[in-house]
């Protein structure tokens, strides 16, 4: 999923870097403090939740699916798939899970590798895969890629995706990205998934998609789910993605294709087969009598790998990522596994379980996150510990996703050029094809009416440059991590340029290879 989705450490590099650092075991667990009273009490208030959260945001559909003791207490959707259609939610609408798919993907591997196989390097089954260390690609492991510890930046390669490329020139071009030290901290990085899902896959001989298919979604009866965009495509029954228009409606614009990233964020699954997934999981891997994954290396994934969010005070609790999880202990002690899925495109989920207690609960909705998967999970726990919602979770969960759009954003208001800028040379100081050996090739074209046009991505997107001052320009950037308006500045004599939003980590300057006038 996209930067909307992530988590906000130091640790002893070398201590960790030698060997692939195995997991401390989890405490005990306190016995189950909530009855099946008290477990209903929270269900029974589900439909005012869910209606509330949608009228408050105007979300067109949701749903949710309850399991509690290995039945399913919940199941239902709310709305409508398509806004401006009548065709309603129900347990079988599919839905995109965005990053909701990683802690699947880990149950996937889980079955594929077993206890120890987490810990085998990925390098010898993905040879072109490689990262800017050649000490580090040869050691990074199918752990460290899951728990976000192996010092790539975070979000490493989403642009890529966005612009067009596929998976197999994502992991290839890993390398170019900065490092951090290994194993010492940790990044939130999609694709780092897909390297390690990949490269299990490889070592079986088959797609990924299929191992997926064959190892979890068909034995579970997950018969709705799928690794494959193509297959939500042409679902029947399947919700579509919402992104907020400027009268404040939702409108279904556009279609996120996730395939590049399918472990990390490529399923797509309804609410009554999330509900089996659930069972899965709180019965360690067995359904209905059949293990179907294996129990120790399903429980690994359960378990602290990195340190996510240390305390900011000192009475403040650390929040730490697993493989495909996010784990944390309640103020009962209780362990809390958790993972939302969010694409600014417009699909935001949540799932959320409580072990010890054999209780969890997923929310699907079908628009860009505004805090609806988030607080309809948070007030349902609320509800069945106390009876009561402890605050108001919608804002402070909306907040987040906000923030961390804004703090995507330039800081240049690239709309308002300066009263005193300056002029542009001529178009053909900056016509020409440009190379860059991470994002590839860029054209900057001149159209018939004289306005310059770049070109990014293996099928060229087009965006029309519009002058800032000098040798700056702007355009609208578009997909899944767009920040609105970027810079794209040249230098004085036209031999490279610098896309500002695709430089966070240095790697956004082209050169000139060949000049052109149109």
């Amino acid at each position: 999923m996209s930067t909307l989705a992530r988590i906000a450490t130091a640790g002893l590099t070398a201590l960790l870097g030698a060997t692939a650092p195995g997991p401390s075991p989890p405490p005990p667990q306190p016995p189950p403090q909530l009855d099946d009273a008290e477990v209903q009490r929270a269900v029974d208030r589900l439909d005012g939740v869910v209606e509330a959260a949608m009228k408050r945001t105007g979300t067109p559909g949701v749903a949710v699916a309850v399991v509690h003791d290995g039945k399913v207490l919940h199941l239902k959707g709310y709305g409508v798939r398509k806004s401006g259609e009548k065709a309603a939610v129900d347990a079988d609408t599919v839905f995109q899970l965005a990053s909701v798919s990683k802690p699947i993907a880990s149950t996937v591997v889980s079955e594929a590798v077993g206890a120890e196989g987490w810990d085998e390097p990925v390098a010898p089954n993905l040879p072109d895969f490689r990262l800017k260390d050649p000490w580090v690609t040869s050691h990074v492991t199918v752990a460290d890629l899951f728990a976000h510890r192996s010092g790539l930046p975070d979000h490493a390669g989403d642009l890529l995706e966005d612009l067009g490329y596929d998976r197999a020139y994502i992991l290839s071009h890993l390398r170019y990205e900065p490092l951090t030290p290994f194993r010492a901290g940790y990044a939130y990085t999609n694709f780092g998934l897909p390297a390690a899902a990949q490269a299990v896959a490889d070592d079986r001989g088959v797609p990924w998609e299929k191992l997926a298919a064959d190892t979890l979604y068909k034995p579970a009866g997950m018969d709705s789910t799928s690794s494959r965009f193509e297959d939500y495509a042409k679902a029947a029954n399947r919700a579509w993605g919402h992104v907020k228009a400027a009268d404040g409606t939702w409108k279904p614009e556009f279609v996120r294709d996730p395939d590049a990233q399918s472990p990390a964020g490529g399923v797509s699954s309804s609410a009554r087969d999330m509900a089996s997934w659930l069972r899965l999981q709180l019965a360690n891997g067995k359904l209905d009598g059949r293990q179907i994954i294996d129990a120790d290396a399903l429980e690994r994934t359960h378990v602290p790998e990195s340190v996510a969010s240390p305390p900011h005070a000192p009475a403040g609790r650390t929040g730490f990522y697993g493989l495909g999880w996010n784990v944390s202990y309640d103020d009962e002690g209780r362990l809390r596994l958790s993972h939302t899925g969010a694409f600014a495109l417009g699909a935001h989920t949540n799932v959320t379980m409580l072990p010890g207690e054999q209780l969890g609960i997923v929310v699907l909705s079908n628009t860009s996150p505004v805090g609806v998967a988030d607080a309809v999970a948070l007030d349902f726990f609320d509800i069945a510990q106390t009876g009561e919602v402890s605050r108001d979770w919608m804002p402070l969960v909306d907040a987040v996703y906000q923030q961390q759009v804004d703090e995507a954003r330039s800081r240049t208001d690239y709309a308002h050029p300066p009263s005193d800028a300056r002029p542009a040379k001529p178009a053909d100081t900056y016509t020409g094809t440009y190379d860059s050996d991470y994002y590839g090739r860029a054209q900057v074209v001149e159209g018939e009416s004289g306005a310059l046009t770049l070109r990014l991505g293996p099928k060229p997107q087009s965006y029309r440059l519009t002058h800032y001052s000098g040798d700056t320009f702007s355009f609208r950037t578009a997909g899944e991590n767009a920040v609105g308006l970027t810079g794209v500045t040249f230098t004085p004599d036209g031999k490279s340029l610098t896309v500002e939003y695709l430089d966070t980590e240095g790697l956004g300057t082209f050169t000139r290879t060949t000049a052109t006038t149109r």
